[in-house]
């Protein structure tokens, strides 16, 4: 079998210097080197590449690597169920909770009917809190917090703040963070007497979760004589739930098949539902589904996650590019650069491939971002003219959430564009000079200047064009950058679904913490963690 890892590693060394600008001399470039999708959930979609060094043996080259590490056979796999989380033993079935029609079987289980009738309870539930049927002892429900890390708190606080426009039930607040002044703040300008507090944790272990949800408890117990009536959890564990004192029919679970990091479309997702409606989370559900239909269809070439995936591939893995800026000039999508560090940074930060054998290639980037025109003014003085190229992921709304505001969306698209057009053709120091010479500099000084205002260019780029920001939009956008991972995650060999890289430094917290108690002594432990709690024991901790 040829080495396609070999092939694209030549075939880049080839092109290294090739100016992007170069492969634009065909006008048909821009088409080809898109992929369009259009469902009616979600209207037209486009996702650019032309903006990269990727041509047409370069492209034919990367597809052939994705269909010799069975991307289709794998991607066939995980929808039909079969368990591909193999460490776990698990299947890996989040596209089971938008897809709700047919049925998925896992070990000769239909869980369909599952799913189907935990989505009626959260929308009972739902409709009941903002109807004002379900209520606090002080009246009408006005807060809602949300208390989760990880999983359970990106991904229903990111979509909250991008689907604020359609909040019309109670406001919600997100608290993941175990420094008090976290839970402190948002629980300070609440009323304990209108707030429901929901506690996201499949296990009912996790120490950050349970710890602020005991601080939450203790809070509503000031004002609220039976504060566990104004609790809900989201969680498999009816006993540890109960013993809390959270009514049963407030528990709203989920099977070991749904990863905390793709855990949204189900019951983690109930604060979203409650903030936007039903009717709309089902939109969000029906977005995500029609990208995973196109996901299921499309050849290769034409399909979207698998072409961001390639792209993604060929940037780290072939050209060594360690770093991806995720770009939305949409500000509500403000947390979806964390959201997508989450998915993919603890997807597939590996460093063994799934038969344990070490990887041979570099794993996932750092995915860092902003919001555009935000990150203008901040990190992409780097991007421009740093000495490391780091490929971008722009996002563009065709249409604002504001009318009134249509001029303001029009130069946000303008940035945009121009950005990613800079990135591409920089700035040459014949052009910087012919700059510094029409404002009257000359000589040394006109050198010395224009030096400063060279861009290299040739810096690759991808944009996500989308018509507007509704919830099938983002429920569309959160299933390609999934399926994106997936998809790289196969190609490395690697098991994206499973992140023991978290536990060690869970376990080792558990032993430190009596030691900074003072309960314990730090005998055994190495120099500098023995000496810094010992400062901090001496400033009072």
């Amino acid at each position: 079998m040829m080495n396609y890892w070999a092939a694209l590693s030549d075939r880049q060394r080839d092109v290294a210097q090739r100016p992007i600008t170069a492969l634009f001399d065909a006008e048909t470039r821009a088409k080809a080197f898109s992929v369009t999708l259009e469902t009616p959930a979600t209207g037209p979609i486009l996702f650019d590449y032309s903006k990269t060094n990727i041509d047409t043996e370069t492209r034919d080259l990367l597809l052939d690597l994705a269909r010799s590490c069975d991307v289709e056979g794998r991607r066939d796999a995980m929808f039909a169920g079969e368990k591909i989380n193999e460490t776990e033993d698990r299947a890996v079935l989040h596209t089971a909770l938008r897809n709700l029609e047919g049925s998925v079987t896992v070990d000769g289980v239909d869980v369909m009917p599952e799913v189907r009738a935990t989505l009626a309870r959260m929308e009972t539930f739902a409709r009941d809190l903002r109807d004002g049927r379900i209520r606090g002892v002080g009246g009408r429900i006005t807060d809602v917090v949300n208390i989760g890390i990880g999983g359970s708190d990106l991904g229903p606080a990111m979509a909250a703040r991008a689907l604020a426009t359609y909040a019309d039930g109670p406001r919600c607040h997100y608290v993941s963070n175990v420094d008090g002044a976290h839970i402190h703040d948002t629980l300070e300008a609440l009323n304990p007497e209108t707030t429901l507090v929901i506690v996201a944790s499949k296990t009912f272990t996790t120490i950050e979760t349970m710890t602020n949800a005991q601080t939450a408890k203790a809070w509503m117990s000031r004002a609220v004589a039976e504060p566990t009536r104004q609790f809900v959890a989201l969680s498999t564990a009816l006993d540890k739930t109960s013993a809390f004192g959270i009514d049963p029919a407030r528990v709203f679970g989920f099977a070991d098949w749904v990863g905390g990091r793709y855990s949204m479309w189900g019951p983690i997702g109930l604060s979203l539902m409650i903030a936007i409606g039903p009717e709309d989370f089902r939109a969000f559900l029906a977005g995500a589904a029609a990208m995973d239909q196109h996901f299921r269809d499309a050849p290769l070439v034409d399909n979207m996650p698998v072409m961001l995936a390639m792209v993604g591939v060929w940037h780290r893995q072939i050209c060594g590019y360690g770093a991806r800026a995720v770009l939305p000039y949409d500000q509500r999508l403000a947390r979806l650069p964390a959201y997508l560090q989450q998915l993919e940074m603890e997807s597939n930060g590996k460093s063994v491939a799934m038969d344990g054998s070490a990887l041979t290639v570099p794993a996932g980037p750092i995915v860092f971002g902003e919001p555009g025109t935000n990150g203008q003014h901040a990190f992409y003085q780097l991007i421009h003219q740093g000495t490391d190229v780091v490929p971008c992921e722009f996002l563009l709304a065709g249409q604002g959430q504001e009318p009134a505001m249509a001029h303001q969306h029009r130069l946000l698209a303008a940035n945009c564009l121009a950005q990613a057009e800079a990135l591409m053709r920089g700035r040459s120091l014949d052009e910087a000079r012919a700059l510094m010479k029409a404002k009257g500099l000359k000589g040394k000084e006109l050198e010395r200047q224009a030096l400063h205002r060279v861009f290299p260019g040739n810096r690759p780029s991808t944009l996500l064009v989308y018509p507007r920001l509704t919830p099938a939009m983002l429920g569309a956008i959160v299933a390609l950058y999934e399926h994106r991972v997936f998809v790289e995650g196969v190609v490395l060999g690697i098991n994206s679904f499973d992140q023991w890289g978290v536990e060690l430094g869970k376990e080792l917290a558990v032993q430190l913490l009596p030691m900074i108690d003072g309960t314990a002594s730090t005998e055994g432990r190495d120099g500098s963690t023995a000496a810094l709690v010992a400062a901090l024991r001496e400033l009072g901790i």
